[in-house]
């Protein structure tokens, strides 16, 4: 009996791999993908380094669903469904054609508009009150936004101490979905001229009010302007895990010491009350 070790058949173990990796690109083009928050659009409710699922069917499929940009452009969706207020969306943006993530606001025949930082839908005043403010861990990837709203702890931990809102948009049947917003000074963008949601597009804004481009400015502005619905890539689900920026490549402990534990499976499509 030869003791010697069959040799590997590269070409079954390139077969494997190519078909794993039209596997993996098929759920991320159809069911579902990763995403990293890069900026701080959506503090408190996401922070920078959060890594989420972010689900492709919910609202059907567009010319960007694929993993690879293999589509021409197109309008409209197939099996196609809209959004609902408050949904959490990652689309693509017509300013950098890189993904944004914000909150939906405004569907097709909404007016929306903001007036001395209160949000109008349809004439009305959506609810806004005050909350305990969030106190955000400064990290190295969430320095605090001014100075005056950092607070230093006895024991040298740094805390972002921002105001805190909660909204509450109107639903379908009564009360809709309530969330957190950050509302930290007046800029020009607090007040608005009312806007007419088209049919095929939606309204976006982001959590933190003050550092957030989105419909409110125009994509030659840098933001999202009305958004086509076909730049609607999914819906945001749950966060998996956190890191708050002091990971190093080079040292393996330092991505374990960077996680923030009490960011991982936090649920996306619940309320904040």
């Amino acid at each position: 009996m030869s003791g010697k070790k069959p040799g590997i058949d590269w070409k079954k173990e390139l077969r494997y791999a190519a078909l794993l990796g039209v596997a993996v690109m098929g759920i991320w083009s159809f069911v579902a993908k990763p995403f990293y928050i890069p900026s701080e659009s959506m503090v408190p409710t996401l922070l920078v380094g959060d890594r989420l699922v972010v689900t492709k069917y919910p609202y059907g499929f567009s010319y960007l669903s694929p993993f690879l940009p293999v589509l021409p452009k197109m309008e409209g969706r197939a099996f196609g469904k809209m959004p609902e207020r408050g949904d959490i969306v990652v689309v693509k943006s017509p300013s950098d054609h890189k993904d944004w993530i914000k909150r939906v606001i405004g569907l097709p025949g909404d007016t929306v508009q903001m007036q001395g930082g209160v949000l109008y839908l349809n004439n009305t005043a959506v609810p806004k009150r005050p909350a305990a403010p969030t106190m955000i861990p400064e990290t190295d990837n969430m320095p605090c936004a001014r100075p005056e709203f950092r607070v230093v702890e006895a024991n040298g931990t740094r805390f972002c101490r921002y105001p805190r809102f909660i909204e509450t948009l109107p639903g379908t049947q009564g009360t809709g979905r309530s969330y957190a917003v950050l509302d930290l000074l007046f800029s020009y963008a607090d007040d608005t001229p009312p806007v007419l949601v088209p049919q095929g597009h939606v309204f976006l804004m982001g959590d933190n009010r003050d550092r957030s481009a989105d419909s409110r400015f125009s994509p030659e502005e840098g933001g999202l302007g009305l958004l086509p619905i076909e730049n609607v890539i999914g819906r945001a689900e749950f966060t998996t895990f956190s890191l708050d920026g002091s990971q190093r490549f080079w040292n393996p402990v330092s991505w374990f010491t960077a996680l923030r534990g009490e960011r991982a499976w936090v649920s996306l499509r619940d309320g904040d009350e």
